[in-house]
Parts: structure tokens; C-alpha cells; sequence
């Protein structure tokens, strides 16, 4: 969805909704992997029924990943999307269906933003080609090094659109994979998973969405089925608001800004190609034995808790003394219709509404301020009261002007503290303007060193003065031979040479762009829509054209959150939003919209998204309409566009001015080409239907077996009693996966699969008669989760001490260790590589590191330990390395290396607070110091053989020498 920065506002807001998972990871045992029993219980102490993937949100990354080496080649790529659906199922482990929906061909009103999307995409691609060349041919003549140019084909994203070779696949790549995990993976064998490819017009949250509504509208669904969604979009939280399922949760990737990211001319870390340098690569390694490689995270994974949301909201939108009785579904409906209006995938956002400036807000209390006067709500079952929408944009319209200025108001000061600040960073790295030298240079305290004695001073001081002078006429000659000019070498010219340099070193701001609009200062309507429509403010007829259209696809999109897809054609025919101000007698602007649309077939979306750039994605004839100087269509594909920044600062958050597909036009250039399209092209060019695939273990793995048996062609109802009261119909597919049949891997470092044990036939969702509402409610018999949220959390506020909560129990008890905990940990894990590994101790912090040392008798090392000021011993946790290997089990600790951190951090703190109450007494310490000084360095010889000694316990010679004490804590004999 088009806001780029709801989830941050959603986030800071509602904090409570984000749990962390907690994933558990395959274990390797001789070199063979071992794989996770997703059987076994969720460890994030809940168990799902259905997981939901948004495929393209998967997609993406793998193919081309941002913070990581690019896959080399297709087959490469397929490996990873299989690992990342592993590392999901992995973590939801669900219990009844997995549902992966790809994107098929979208409506009209979303072609038009995948549009701008791929011919920015195209424009980037050949700037940053473009600037490569130049930089590379500037960094060589300055003599840098750079490494040889590779001859390699850049991967276009914009394959990953329905239609293209590329989807069809990763069907069959999907296809095979389902049927592997099916047949080899225990977790896999009861569930019932669910394959909708690209060729299954529309997105893939939506498909989603649709199968879960018409779900929801059978008698055998289970109004308590535990939803999960992954994907990475906003608009899945509304969607999942929208559904009324009171157990809906999102799994996504945990954002993470300011991610390394290599130059993309020399391939280092640390800098971007506009200052790339061509400084050769360090070695990496002591044999540069990890050159080419990155330093990469594994990519972590939060939860998203709608049920919590809804908590917030439930306390947020209710509203007392109200003329109708309050509906809290009712109300949830208006809050996602609300945020619509600061941006989706549809609709441009309203020129007041930023969420960042919190939009969101504002119209909640506009809505709790008017719904008095409304008499009832915004929305009902996906269907928009345009009268009452009214009254919410006349109250938006009457601050429209207050906002502007407070806008302007917030971005100056924002830029003034910006430029205060590097000021300030700036004089902070040049360090003071003048330093003495000689005897007279400052020196660091702290380093154990005396300031000598000053000899000669008059003398120094004279050096001094006469090397101020000489500077300054150096500086003087220099301003000269540059053209300067001035009157004397006094300070003032020097110092009007300071100041040219530094309002030159400040002039290094981003150039703002020119704003025509001014949406600050008087007038700013009449401007609005001479510089972005070209009309004059007195055209009533054309402002309202806008308005109505915007009215439109604000009913268009509820729409199609709620009951699916009203229009295949409808679209927003501008680039921009009118003001809240010019919503006036709006309830007679919509009616309905236009019934029987169809949606565009694959090859001809490809025509209506795809710039000429990436045209070798069609056939040659299709093809040439996009470069051809006598295409009857070539407008639709410009080689250059502008794009508006329209009061933003990036380009990416600009609009891009491309002109709109007639599809009228479109297809009657088309019409004389379609006879040029191969079987194959046909083929991919026609629209598919949904995949089920079952085990054999599966209830319902025999009753497909039977239809495949008696050859039906006619379309079989689901048995819900067999599938978890899912409903829908069957149909035979022409290439099916049987079972005990060869499925022949399409990848060729994958195997085929020669036992397979899964089946899979073609579904089809339940149909409804036209004209029918989902009803947007709880189900009967809906058991709503227990409330979650403590007092304190309605009240949290940024400065206060935040922990993330690992899975869904809150009172998982965290991991402690105290001092005993710390030695028995370091007693039971085994040492390798000289006390390296997971868990081994680093060196302890500095600030043990001093005063006396401790011998152990146990080992030949030693512990230190630091001295109180009243001479007591106050013990360093012991370290582990060196540890003798004691005959017991090794032990795990449960807490994962993030418990361990914190438990480390709990040792400190106790050692601290142990610190502040020791008492007085020479302690042990400084006993044992004085002790050694007494006995000779021939006893400390003695006791470092027999420390050597205990050194060489272990379980082979068990019998040679006696175990430890166990109970002791210190031997000080």
C-alpha cells in the first residue's frame, strides 16, 4: 500500500502489536543437515492453522537481495525462494493449509502505479549504468585502482510480472517443490497447501483475501481458525482488520535501517559510488581467503498481533453518549477506510493528509468529533455513506490552510537544526583553531607522564610570534596569486578568506527543488491546479470532474477490501489529488460501477506495464509496437518522463508524469499481431485456475485419487468433513502430480522425485450469486483472545526502558545466571580451540582488568580480581577458557546467545552492586599476594606444574587424577 511510512507510525503508536519470533534452527551433524521437526510443538508458544504467503514479497528479495550477493543464475534463485518458504513454515508450523498466492494480472487502477513502477525501475537501471561508466572513467584517471569490469547480464526485476517465461517457471519450480515437502517433510503430510500462480489473475493479498471471505461465508467454517500472513506491504494490516477474524496475525521481516550496502563500482563497503575513491581492496582473511563475500545478518522475522490492535483501537474509537448504539466492528471499518486517505495503491494521497505529520490522527478526532452530527457510521459491509463522508472533508478543508503553514513551519526548523548540526560536527572534527607547539603542546592526562619544566620561555614565545607571521603572509601571497585583493595582510583579509572557504564548505546542501505551488502562502489553490492540471481554479466543471473521480475510487477501494473486485477497468485518470476543501454536494457524485468487467489478459498487461527496455520480454511483433517510429501505440512508451517531486525530497517519492494506456487503442494494435504468438505464448498468454496439493496421509488424498480414477470432467464439491470444512471445487488437472509417480525436478541440481506421495488437482473457490455482501462481522460462536495489554501499556512512552517479547507468552520466564550458574556453564561446555566457540568468555571488561592477580590452583592461569577501597575481594566472574573437561554431560543453555547477553549483563550489574556493599579485611587476594612474595619464586615454580596438571584432567583419564571439589568455591591452599 502507498504509505511509506505507515508501519513506523503503526509501530511507535501501538508498540504492543510486535512480537519477535523465536525460530529454531536445523542442526548439522557430520556434515549432514538436519532438519527442523516443524511436528513438534510452535516454540512461539502458539499454534496457527492457515499461513497465507504473498509470494512477490518473497520473490523480490531472493532474486535481487540488497544486503547480500546476488543469486548467479535462475536455478540459484528458485533455491532461495525455497529456502525462505522453508524458514516460514518453519516458524508458523501451521496445522491445516498454506496458501501462496502470486501475483497475477492486477486490476486496471493497480496497473497504472505498476507502470510508474517499472519505468523507474528501467530509468534507474540505465542511470546508474550510465554513471558507473563515468565514475569508473574519473577514478582511472586519477590513478585509482578499480577491479576489471565484469561482462554480466543484469537481471531485470521487471520479469517478475505475469506473463513472462520467468513466472511460468517458478510455477513449475512451485509446483515441485510442494511435492517434495509434501512427500519428505512430516510437517508437510497433514496439511492442505494451496498454489495460486501467476496465471490466476489478481494480486496476491487480494486472492487471499478472497478465499478467506468465502470461507468465512460457508456453514463448516471454523470462526476460530488462527490466520498468519506473511508479507511486507501495509495494506495487510488493513486487509487483515477487514476480514472481522478475531485471530489474525502478520509475520514479516524485521526492518532494519542503514544496512551496509557494497559500491556499486569497486564492490567495498563504507561508501557510495559518488564517492568512491578506486583505494585498493584490503586483504580479508590472513590469505584473503574471504574476498568477495559480505559480512550478512540472517534476516530476523517479527509478528504483528491484529488481535492486540484491535485492543488499541477498541480503547481509542470508543465513544460514549452516542444517538445509535456503538458497533466496534462498525468502527474498525471507518478506521480503515480513514487511512485511505493519507495513501494506497490506487488513489494519490490528499495534499493536507501526511502521515508523518499525523494525518491519522487528526481525522480519528475529526470522526469522534462528527459522528455526533452523522447519525451513524462512515461504511457498511464495504459500502461508503458519501454524506457523512462529506462532513469529515469540511471539517479537513477548514484547517487546510493551518496545515501548509505548519508544514513549512516544521521543515524550516527541521533544516535549520540539520544545518546547526553538522556545523557543530564539523567544528568538532577541525579541533581548535590554534595549538601551541614545543615545550608549550598540550598533553594528555592520565598517562603516567610529568610535564617537564619550562626552559626559556621569552625565547619560545618570540619562535612563536614569528611563525604567526609567516603564516599569515603565506596566506596573504597565496590570496594574491589567486586574484584576491585587500588593502593589508591584516587579520581581516585572512579572515575574509576563511569566510569564502567556509560558506563554500556549507554550500555543500542538497539543492532544494523549485516549488511553483506554495502551499504556504496565500493563493495556493489557484496554483495547485494551474501548475498540476493546467486549469484555472474558476473551472468549477473541471475540479469537480476530479473530485468525483477521486470520490469514485475512494468506494472503488473499500470495495475491494471488503467484497473483491467491483470494476476490472475502473482507474484514477490523474496524477494528482484534489483538496479536502473541494469535496462539496459529493453524495450524488457515484452510483455504481460498471458490471461483467474482465480483466486483462498476461501478455497484454506486459504491454500496458513494461517500458521498451524491457520489451525481450514479449514476442518480437509485440515488441516492435513499443519501438517502432510508426506504432500506432508508441506515445505509450516514452524513452525519457519527468517526474514531480510535488513537495518531496527523493525521487522515488515523486510522481512520475507518464502518460495513460487507452486500452481501447491498446487492443486494436494488438488485434493484428495476436495471430504471431507461438502454442507456448498461447499458452502462457491464457488465464489458469488454483492448485491443491495433499499427501497420502491426507483425508481427502483418496477421494482425489477416485476422481482421477473415474476421469470426471465435471467440477466435484470438497467433502468439508474431509479438509477442516473447507468447501470449493475440484477439478482433474492436465499435468497432475500423482502419487508413486517420477516428478522430474525442473532444476538441475535438485533430484527428481522418485517416491512421491503427493496428488494434486485444480480448485476453485466457492461462488456466490451476483450481487451478495460478506458481511463484515464477527462469526457466531467467534471466541475473541484474551486481552493482553497491561495498564502501563496504553501509556508508554518512547523514553522509557523497552524489551522486545519473544513469542506470544508474556510471561516466558527470561534466562538469569548467577555466579554458580556462571562456573557450573563453564564446569559442563566443552572448550574447542582453545576456549573457543558459542559460549566461550571474552577477556573480562576493563574495568576488572587492575590491581591484584589471582593464581588458581585449578589451572596454570590467571583470574583477576579487583580490590575495594577498604581492601576487600570482590571476585571477577571466573573465565571459561582453560577449564578443565569434567565427565558430566554437556548441558545446553536454553536461552539462545540474546539471554546469554543479558544474563551477561545481569552478572555485571550483581557484580557491581556486590562491589558498593563489600566490606573491609585484607581479602583473599592480597593474601594470597603476599603469601607468594613469602614462599619464593620456587613454590610459584612448583604450583605452576601442579596447576599444569589439573590443566591435563579430562574423561580419557578419568582414574589418574581426582575430580574438583565440588562444593568449595575457592581453594585458597
Amino acid at each position: 500500500m502507498g504509505v511509506p511510512a505507515f508501519f513506523r507510525w503503526l509501530s511507535r503508536k501501538y508498540p504492543s502489536i510486535i512480537v519477535h519470533c523465536v525460530e529454531e534452527k536445523g542442526k548439522v551433524c557430520n556434515e549432514v543437515r538436519i532438519p527442523v521437526d516443524t511436528t513438534k510443538p510452535n516454540p512461539n508458544e502458539v499454534e496457527f492453522d492457515n499461513l497465507y504467503l504473498d509470494m512477490n514479497g518473497i520473490i523480490h528479495p531472493c532474486t535481487h537481495p540488497e544486503d547480500k550477493p546476488a543469486p548467479k543464475n535462475e536455478d540459484e534463485m528458485m533455491v532461495a525462494i525455497f529456502e525462505y518458504i522453508d524458514r516460514l513454515v518453519n516458524i508458523v508450523r501451521p496445522r491445516r493449509v498454506l496458501y501462496m498466492a502470486i501475483d497475477g494480472v492486477a486490476p486496471r487502477a493497480k496497473m497504472n502505479q505498476q507502470r510508474s513502477r517499472r519505468f523507474r525501475a528501467s530509468k534507474e537501471g540505465m542511470e546508474l549504468t550510465d554513471e558507473k561508466q563515468r565514475m569508473r572513467e574519473e577514478v582511472i584517471q586519477r590513478g585509482g585502482y578499480l577491479p576489471p569490469e565484469e561482462i554480466k547480464e543484469r537481471f531485470d526485476s521487471n520479469c517478475i510480472t505475469p506473463g513472462t517465461e520467468f513466472m511460468d517457471n517458478l510455477a513449475q519450480c512451485l509446483r515441485y517443490y510442494v511435492a517434495d515437502r509434501v512427500s519428505n517433510d512430516p510437517g508437510w503430510q497433514n496439511i492442505t497447501v494451496f498454489l495460486s500462480d501467476a496465471s490466476v489473475p489478481g494480486e496476491g493479498e487480494h486472492k487471499i483475501m478472497d478465499y478467506i471471505r468465502r470461507q468465512r461465508g460457508q456453514p463448516n467454517h471454523d470462526p476460530n481458525t488462527h490466520h498468519c500472513l506473511c508479507g511486507a506491504d501495509a495494506d495487510l494490516i488493513m486487509l487483515g482488520l477487514a476480514t472481522h477474524e478475531p485471530n489474525f496475525t502478520i509475520i514479516r521481516e524485521e526492518f532494519k535501517p542503514n544496512k551496509p550496502r557494497p559500491c556499486a563500482l569497486c564492490g567495498q563497503i563504507g561508501h557510495e559510488i559518488k564517492e568512491c575513491q578506486g583505494v585498493a581492496r584490503e586483504k580479508q582473511g590472513q590469505h584473503d581467503e574471504f574476498a568477495g563475500t559480505m559480512p550478512v545478518s540472517e534476516q530476523e522475522f517479527i509478528f504483528i498481533r491484529l488481535s492486540v490492535l484491535r485492543e488499541y483501537l477498541s480503547r481509542e474509537l470508543t465513544m460514549a453518549s452516542l444517538p445509535f448504539p456503538f458497533d466496534f466492528e462498525r468502527s474498525i471499518d471507518d478506521w480503515v477506510f480513514m487511512c485511505f486517505f493519507v495513501g494506497n495503491d490506487f488513489l494519490p494521497h490528499l495534499p493536507s493528509l501526511e502521515i508523518r505529520e499525523g494525518a491519522i490522527d487528526r481525522l480519528v478526532k475529526i470522526y469522534k468529533d462528527v459522528v455526533h452530527k452523522t447519525g451513524g457510521y462512515l461504511t457498511e459491509n464495504g459500502y461508503v455513506n458519501l454524506a457523512r463522508v462529506e462532513m469529515i472533508m469540511d471539517a479537513v478543508g477548514v484547517a487546510e490552510d493551518n496545515i501548509f503553514k505548519k508544514r513549512k513551519e516544521d521543515d524550516e526548523s527541521f533544516k535549520r537544526r540539520m544545518k546547526e548540526k553538522r556545523q557543530r560536527m564539523k567544528r568538532e572534527q577541525q579541533g581548535p583553531a590554534y595549538l601551541t607547539g614545543g615545550q608549550f603542546a598540550p598533553h594528555a592526562l592520565g598517562r603516567g607522564r610529568t610535564p617537564d619544566a619550562v626552559e626559556n620561555a621569552r625565547h619560545q614565545a618570540y619562535d612563536m610570534r614569528m611563525q604567526s607571521n609567516r603564516d599569515a603572509a603565506q596566506s596573504l601571497k597565496a590570496m594574491m596569486r589567486n586574484g584576491g585583493g585587500g588593502n593589508s595582510a591584516g587579520p581581516s583579509d585572512d579572515a575574509n578568506n576563511n569566510r569564502g572557504v567556509k560558506r563554500k564548505a556549507d554550500s555543500d546542501d542538497e539543492p532544494e527543488p523549485e516549488d511553483n505551488v506554495r502551499l504556504w502562502e496565500d493563493g495556493w489553490k489557484q496554483r495547485y491546479y494551474k501548475t498540476k492540471f493546467d486549469v484555472d481554479v474558476s473551472d468549477e466543471g473541471f475540479r469537480q470532474k476530479v473530485v468525483q473521480s477521486y470520490v469514485e475510487g475512494l468506494c472503488w477501494v473499500l470495495r475491494y477490501y471488503y467484497q473483491g473486485c467491483a470494476s476490472w477497468k475502473w482507474y484514477f485518470p490523474f496524477h494528482y489529488a484534489p483538496f479536502a476543501s473541494d469535496f462539496k454536494d459529493i453524495q450524488g457524485m457515484f452510483s455504481d460501477f460498471e458490471r461483467g468487467t474482465k480483466p486483462f489478459k498476461p501478455l497484454e498487461q506486459l504491454m500496458g506495464v513494461f517500458p521498451a527496455a524491457s520489451g525481450n520480454f514479449l514476442p518480437e511483433t509485440w515488441r516492435n509496437l513499443m519501438m517502432s517510429p510508426d506504432s500506432s501505440i508508441i506515445d505509450f512508451y516514452p524513452d525519457d518522463f519527468a517526474i514531480d517531486l510535488n513537495g518531496k525530497k527523493y525521487a522515488w517519492q515523486g510522481v512520475a508524469l507518464l502518460p495513460f494506456v487507452d486500452e481501447r487503442r491498446l487492443w486494436a494494435a494488438l488485434a493484428d499481431v495476436y495471430p504471431d504468438l507461438t502454442s507456448e505464448e498461447v499458452r502462457r498468454n491464457s488465464l489458469g485456475s488454483d492448485m491443491v496439493f495433499v499427501g497420502k496421509s491426507h483425508p481427502l488424498s483418496d477421494f482425489i485419487q477416485e476422481l482421477y480414477r473415474a476421469e470426471s470432467h465435471e467440477p466435484t464439491e470438497v467433502p468439508p468433513e474431509l479438509c477442516h470444512g473447507i468447501q470449493g471445487a475440484l477439478s482433474l488437472d492436465d499435468d497432475p502430480i500423482l502419487p508413486d509417480k517420477t516428478v522430474s525436478s525442473p532444476i538441475p541440481m535438485l533430484r527428481d522425485i522418485a517416491q512421491n506421495s503427493a496428488i494434486g488437482v485444480r480448485f476453485k473457490d466457492p461462488q456466490y450469486d451476483e450481487g451478495f455482501v460478506f458481511k463484515a462481522v464477527l462469526l457466531p460462536g467467534a471466541r475473541l483472545p484474551t486481552n493482553v495489554l497491561k495498564p502501563e501499556d496504553w501509556d508508554r512512552r518512547g523514553n522509557q526502558p523497552w524489551r522486545p517479547q519473544l513469542g506470544f507468552n508474556p510471561n516466558r520466564q527470561q534466562a538469569h545466571l548467577d555466579q554458580s550458574g556462571f562456573r557450573a556453564l563453564g564446569h559442563s561446555l566443552r572448550n574447542q580451540h582453545s576456549g573457543g566457540g558459542q559460549y566461550s568468555n571474552a577477556p573480562p571488561p576493563s574495568s576488572y582488568n587492575h590491581h591484584g592477580n589471582y593464581r588458581s590452583p585449578r589451572g596454570g592461569h590467571q583470574q583477576s580480581f579487583q580490590h575495594s577501597r577498604s581492601g576487600g575481594l570482590l571476585g571477577t566472574p571466573p573465565s571459561f577458557q582453560h577449564q578443565p573437561q569434567f565427565p558430566r554431560q554437556q548441558q545446553q543453555y536454553r536461552g539462545g546467545p540474546q539471554s546469554w547477553d543479558r544474563a551477561m549483563q545481569s552478572q555485571q550489574a550483581a557484580y557491581h552492586h556486590n562491589a558498593g556493599r563489600s566490606g573491609g579485611g585484607a581479602g583473599p587476594s592480597g593474601y594470597q599476594q603476599r603469601f607468594e612474595q613469602h614462599r619464593g619464586s620456587d613454590w610459584r615454580e612448583r604450583q605452576e606444574e601442579r596447576g599444569q596438571q589439573y590443566q591435563g584432567y579430562s574423561s580419557s583419564n578419568r582414574g589418574r587424577y581426582p575430580a574438583p571439589p565440588p562444593s568449595r568455591r575457592y581453594n585458597w591452599n
